[in-house]
Formats: structure tokens, C-alpha cells, sequence
């Protein structure tokens, strides 16, 4: 779940708190989440926001909804998708809305809806949670989530694969180092930065393209890292597994994506 943390022992915030993405309460049950779009978001050599941007951005306002139901306890990501109807070239400002779908003792699950500036949809995305089940994973005692991200942070700097550590090995493979800046609140990389190890691990396998859609399973925890993510391209589509390395290569990640033709 995508969670701000703490700042780590080098004095950096979390990664993504410099996204530039701000989080507000927008009546009962519903969250809205702004941010203006900077070129280090967007795919190198584009104006494309990247979808895995996105994906973080899904992931935060819909883990926090979870946080709702579910807190103290932690609420882990089970499921992620992104599905957009164009692509996003040339966007200045993102605005997302996020309500509940299912409301569950042990599953959560909740949508985001992204427009540009000028009310125009992007996509769709929706997340899919259960509790942790360590079950001595908490929250932050006294600490309110909504809080750390009622501002929008940032800047970011430089790209983004540039700085969270994410390298392209070679076509079709990538990886993402675990890092105390890209945790979540359980200590294991963040699922949403786990979307840019997919994103980037397909884009070196189809140079020239941007994201569609983008459905991402988890199925363990990075606890060691690196994650390494591996795709397989059929045509517009491919298969992407994300592995731990440094924990006998387990299997994290399942996931799928398009791309645009």
C-alpha cells in the first residue's frame, strides 16, 4: 500500500511524496487526489504521464479508504488495475476521485476514477485489499495518513525511475532495489513503485510505446529485493512476473499489460 514514510536515515522523504500529489476528503466515504504533472512523470522521451504513476496514485487513495475500514491493522494490496482510454500526452494536471465498491470484514476493495485539468477521463483503476497477515503489523500509533498527504510534496527532481534506483537490465527486464524511501507501512516495497518495475520492464521489450492498461496480482511481499521483473511480449500484450532476488527469486508480482498501438 502506498503510505508516506517517515523520512529515512539519509533525511530523503518517501519516494513518493515527491510525486506532487495531494489528498483531501470529498464527502462520506469518498477521497480526491490532485496533482500537477511534471515531464519526470511521464514515460523518458515523452509527454506521456506514465501509467504507473497512476498505478501509485490508485494505490494511495484506495489503500487509504482501506485504512478506513481496516486500521489499525495494515491493509495489505492484493490487486491493482489500470485501464485508460487514451493515452495521457500532454496532460498538465490529474484529478482522481475514489469511493468504496465492497466494504468487507477481511476485503476491501474500492475504484478511482482520473481526469485531466479540463474534466476530460483518462481511465479508470481499482484496488483490492486484505488485512495483513502478520498480525502484529499496525499503523503508526497517532499518526493520520490523510494528514501526511494533505499537501502535494515534491518536487520531484529528477525522473522517477531515476529516483527510486529503477534500471533496465536489458530488453524485457527490469529491476527496482528495495529501499527505505520506497517502503510500505508493513516494511516491503511499496506496491505501487512495484507498478513501475512492471511498467519499465515492458517498455524495454516494446521501445516506443506507452501503457494501456495495466493488472498487477500480488502474490508475496519484497522483502529482500531487489524485484526483478521479467516480461514476455505477445504483440500489444504482455506477461510480467516480478520475482525477489535477493529471496531465492520467489515470485511477488503477476501481472499483465497493453499497450497502446
Amino acid at each position: 500500500m502506498s503510505l508516506a514514510q517517515p523520512a529515512d536515515d539519509r533525511g530523503a522523504g518517501h519516494a513518493l511524496s515527491e510525486l506532487g500529489f495531494a489528498v483531501t476528503r470529498a464527502g462520506v466515504e469518498r477521497l480526491r487526489g490532485t496533482a500537477e504533472i511534471a515531464p519526470e512523470l511521464c514515460v523518458p522521451g515523452t509527454s506521456v504521464l506514465r501509467t504507473s504513476v497512476l498505478a501509485a496514485w490508485a494505490d494511495t487513495l484506495t489503500g487509504l479508504l482501506a485504512v478506513d475500514v481496516m486500521g489499525p491493522r495494515v491493509p495489505v494490496t492484493l490487486q491493482l488495475d489500470v485501464d485508460l482510454h487514451a493515452a495521457p500526452a500532454g496532460v498538465e494536471r490529474v484529478v482522481a476521485s475514489a469511493r468504496p465498491l465492497k466494504v468487507g470484514r477481511s476485503v476491501f476493495a474500492a475504484t478511482v476514477d482520473f481526469a485531466d485539468g479540463h474534466e476530460r477521463v483518462l481511465g479508470r483503476a481499482s484496488g483490492l485489499f486484505v488485512v495483513s497477515p502478520d498480525p502484529g503489523a499496525r499503523m503508526p500509533a497517532g499518526v493520520n495518513p490523510l494528514d501526511q498527504l494533505a499537501e502535494p510534496g515534491g518536487p520531484l527532481r529528477v525522473p522517477l525511475a531515476d529516483r527510486v534506483g529503477c534500471v533496465r537490465r536489458s530488453a524485457g527486464e527490469a529491476a527496482l532495489p528495495r529501499r527505505d524511501d520506497g517502503l510500505n507501512a508493513a516494511g516491503t516495497v511499496n506496491g505501487g513503485l512495484l507498478a513501475l518495475v512492471v511498467e519499465e520492464a515492458v517498455l524495454s521489450a516494446l521501445p516506443g510505446t506507452t501503457l494501456a492498461s495495466l493488472a498487477m496480482r500480488y502474490l508475496r511481499p519484497v522483502r529482500v529485493g531487489p524485484a526483478v521483473a521479467t516480461a514476455v511480449v505477445h504483440g500489444s500484450l504482455a506477461e510480467v512476473t516480478v520475482h525477489d532476488e535477493g529471496r531465492d527469486d520467489v515470485v511477488a508480482v503477476a501481472a499483465t499489460a497493453r499497450v497502446f498501438s
